[in-house]
């Protein structure tokens, strides 16, 4: 993505790099050994890689910070579970538990499918490890097994049929949880027929290990139920997790494909016709390179005990699109030096121009990494972490261990050594190409390597069809379009991430979620409403009635102008006090009468009994810490449902008088929607500013840092809005990447942009040409190598995999258009943007009328000023070479 000449860099750094390239040109074995002896002891830290794998998922992908973790432990600390009380709703996590949704499309009460759901229900009961079994490890409730309520309803099959059942309610039973796809008897609550049916079997908190084996051993016999009668979805509290690591195995096999494809595409763009001057085994090595940068930084931070999470296993595939760009310039640089000179003198030239470009590339590359730190998802986090660090390796390893095997090659070429064979072969005499016999060929005139073909394609076709007024015109109009389609694409943008993206795509958790959406999402989480004033006075009528103002607030909620909150389903243990104070004439009202019923009243039969967890009650200091009350909402379907209905509990919350804290299990997931816009903004405007900053001190053209500035605006648009085109939501997963993408369109944008505004041609047009010309191909050149590390993941079962493709696809796709077709094409509209190079030519013919720099067009040299003895005569007429600044050559000393 960038070129030799068109870096404005302090002179002292190019010189440093110069005497580095010499240097190691010099000791080549030396830069050449080390590298591996140390990614070899690097690499040792992979021996921890299990014990740093994260992989939960509320661990890696909720906001470590996220109000709904506080909330939690609110909840934890007054409202503690118990083991012989286990209430289902009163959890303050998902639990401990496996479940089947068994549907059927006509009806799952029917006699002949209710058989069939009594037997599976048997069988999860006959489920063994060892001899424990699920009476041995359930969850109690007042000393037997938590059972499903729906067989507590129908007692047997054959009552299916005949049974009335009513929904929501089955007198206290909630039988919405657990009867989905429900259809009612005209005017009647009553159930005519229903397509699903959900079992729960929720274990007991005592031995973890015991509850993990046999949970794993109920998905064993699940998975291998077949029925063709009745449809049989399942799923644990371990799942997620589970088939989360699955999705990192999905990929492994990628890896060899990728560096496959890598070696291939690099091998071919460094293939010559010349047995000598072809650099196949250059682009292997490169290759390679980049393979150690991943294998150092990675057993490094393994070493130093930095969390390993899923999504870092994508980083392998963008470092090697990075690493095989920097080999490229490299190797470009590597061209243009002299072929005559020692090869010591060859790597000063190269370091010179190449190290300060691809030093360029990896600040705004690894700061925009080490910018997604300051995101509040671990998972982001580690990623930035890991590839931030591989990016900065695979620069050091460029300069050294690649550089080392570039200054072996040069030396094999310097010999006139066959490329295969390493057998000395004779100089063409007339043919430039013999691949076999003969080789070493070069451009006698220049005294450098042949260039590329396809660089004068971009100089002969390509440049001049862009400064056509038709072309213009249709450009103009292609980035109408691209604007107003992603602008449009941004206002469709959904935020989020579906937990069951986080499975592969042949996953049972899909399965499962698929028909928990299809049956059972006309009704969403019950939310606690907790009081955590210790010293609300619930027996005063003042503050009972500004506590029923607070839940008529939420009742009263809505979203898009439909209810929120079912009314009637609000469960209050502090209005079915009241309701038995009247009922039994008790003076509630009275602080010590309400204190000594209190406990009476949680013993007074099984339907209060459950409100004793529901106070946070000290018998003998006689007062109440913190209480809760249950608010059920309805019809929450969508990820946007979810952020709004999060958003609405929480701000009526804030505006009671009283203290009260809104939770829900749930919402520790839905804490994301609260801050992901907010930090994608943050973490983009931080990314922007940095990258503005570099390009003033490397680059200093107030204009360029403009065009900078409006590149990276605009490929942030085109891939925010073509993102959501794409069905790929704002979550921790793409916000990175849109991060990402500042650094990219830095490399795109601003080398363009400063060639143009830098060149000494005389027209807007010529300036155009000459940009493109520079660095057409180096762009094309490191975008399809970027793109090709990544396309594998095209391939990947996995959503978090496949997103990273498609986001980066977009940055590289919509960068290069950028860098190759617009900015060259609306910069060439600012012709008169380059006056201070003419003031610069000014300056240094008076310096020295007498001896005035020469420029080469064709091959982009510069010459310093201190060459008297050139000879002019020896260039072919086609380089034009002359004193009047009008050259496309670049002018550095």
């Amino acid at each position: 993505m960038n070129e030799c000449n068109t870096n404005c860099i302090e002179k002292p750094l190019s010189e440093g790099f110069g005497k580095l390239g010499n240097f190691v040109g010099r000791h080549y074995w030396w830069f050449f050994i080390i590298p591996l002896f140390v990614s070899a002891g690097l690499g040792g830290g992979f021996y921890f890689l299990k014990d740093r794998e994260a992989n939960g998922i509320e661990e890696q992908f909720t906001p470590v910070n996220g109000p709904a973790k506080d909330e939690r432990l609110i909840v934890k600390t007054n409202f503690p579970t118990n083991d012989s009380e286990f209430s289902r709703l009163r959890l303050y996590t998902e639990g401990t538990f496996a479940s089947l949704i068994l549907s059927d499309t006509v009806n799952v009460l029917s006699n002949n499918i209710f058989a069939k759901i009594v037997e599976m229900d048997q069988l999860v009961n006959d489920i063994k490890v060892a001899t424990i079994g699920f009476n041995d490890i359930c969850a109690m409730i007042v000393g037997e097994c938590m059972t499903n309520s729906i067989f507590d309803i129908v007692k047997t099959h054959a009552d299916a049929e005949s049974t009335n059942i009513t929904y929501p309610f089955n007198g206290s039973i909630f039988t919405a949880s657990e009867i989905g796809g429900v259809k009612l008897k005209p005017g009647s609550e009553q159930i005519e027929s229903a397509k699903a049916i959900r079992l729960f079997y929720f274990l007991n908190d005592v031995n973890q290990t015991v509850n993990t084996m046999w949970l794993t051993e109920f998905i064993n016999n699940i998975s291998k139920i077949e029925d063709n009668e009745m449809s049989v979805s399942y799923f644990t509290s371990l799942s997620r997790e589970e088939e989360f690591e699955k999705s990192t195995d999905s990929i492994i096999p990628l890896f060899s494909v990728t560096y496959t494809i890598a070696i291939t595409f690099s091998i071919v763009s460094c293939t010559r016709l010349d047995c000598v001057r072809n650099k196949v085994w250059v682009a292997t090595f490169g290759v390679l390179s980049a393979g150690l940068a991943v294998v150092s930084s990675f057993g490094l931070l393994l070493y130093c005990g930095m969390p390993f999470a899923t999504t870092v296993a994508s980083a392998p595939f963008l470092i090697l699109g990075i690493g095989v760009d920097d080999m490229f310039i490299m190797i470009s640089c590597w061209q243009k030096s002299q072929v005559n000179h020692k090869v010591e003198d060859r790597m000063a030239e190269t370091y010179k121009e190449a190290a300060v470009s691809i030093t360029i590339t990896t600040l705004t590359d690894a700061l925009a990494f080490y910018i997604g730190l300051l995101t509040p998802f671990a998972s982001v986090q580690s990623f930035c972490m890991y590839t931030g660090t591989a990016v900065v390796f695979c620069y050091l390893y460029n300069i050294t261990f690649f550089g080392a095997f570039l200054a072996l090659n040069g030396r094999r070429e310097k010999s006139n050594r066959h490329w295969l064979t390493c057998m000395k072969v004779p100089e063409p005499n007339s043919a430039k190409y013999n691949t076999c016999s003969e080789g070493g060929y070069y451009d006698k005139g220049t005294g450098k390597e042949e260039p590329m073909p396809i660089n004068n394609f971009f100089k002969s076709h390509y440049g001049p069809f862009l400064t056509k007024k038709l072309t213009k015109g249709f450009v103009m109009l292609l980035y109408a379009g691209y604007l107003a389609a992603s602008i449009y694409g941004c206002f469709q943008m959904k935020e989020g991430i579906d937990l069951k993206q986080l499975a592969t795509d042949d996953s049972y958790v899909g399965s499962y979620y698929d028909d928990e959406d299809q049956y059972f999402s006309e009704f969403g989480p019950n939310v606690m409403v907790v009081v955590t004033d210790p010293d609300f006075q619930y027996w005063d009528g003042n503050s009972r009635n500004r506590l029923d103002d607070c839940l008529h607030k939420f009742e009263d909620l809505t979203i898009d102008n439909r209810p929120l909150v079912d009314k009637n389903m609000t469960i209050s243990w502090l209005n079915q006090y009241m309701t038995y104070g009247n009922t039994t004439g008790l003076n509630l009202t009275d602080q010590k009468t309400f204190i000594d019923n209190l406990h009476f009243f949680f013993n007074l039969s099984p339907a209060t009994q459950d409100f004793r967890q529901d106070v946070n009650f000290s018998v003998t200091e006689g007062h109440i810490y913190a209480s809760r009350m249950f608010v059920q909402t309805v019809d929450i379907r969508t990820a946007i449902d979810e952020k709004d209905m999060l958003n609405e509990f929480r701000k009526t919350a804030e505006a009671c008088p009283e203290a009260l804290v809104v939770y829900h299990p749930a919402f520790i997931f839905f804490d994301q929607y609260a801050v992901i816009v907010s930090n994608t903004i943050q973490n983009i405007v931080v990314a922007t500013v940095a990258m503005l900053v570099i390009s003033l001190l490397l680059i200093p053209s107030p204009i360029c840092s403009l065009w900078v500035t409006f590149a990276i605006a605009s490929v942030i648009v085109g891939v925010a809005g073509f993102m959501a085109l794409w069905d790929v939501n704002l979550d921790s997963v793409s916000m990175i990447n849109l991060v990402i993408c500042i650094g990219f369109s830095v490399d795109f944008s601003a080398h363009i942009s400063y060639a143009f505004v830098t060149s000494k041609q005389p027209t807007a047009d010529d300036k155009l040409i000459e940009a493109v010309f520079s660095l057409g191909y180096p762009i094309i050149q490191g975008a399809l190598s970027t793109i090709l590390g990544v396309v594998v993941l095209s391939a990947s079962e996995s959503y978090i995999f496949r997103t990273f493709f498609k986001i980066m696809f977009l940055v590289i796709l919509f960068g290069a258009l950028h860098g190759v077709t617009f900015i060259p094409v609306f910069l060439s509209f600012f012709g008169k943007c380059s006056i201070q190079i003419n003031d610069e030519k000014k300056d240094i013919e008076e310096s020295d009328p007498s001896n005035p720099p020469v420029y080469l067009y064709a091959n982009q040299i510069s010459i310093s000023k201190s060459s008297p003895n050139l000879n002019v005569s020896k260039y072919s007429t086609n380089e034009k070479v002359n004193n009047g600044f009008e050259t496309d050559a670049q002018f550095n000393n």
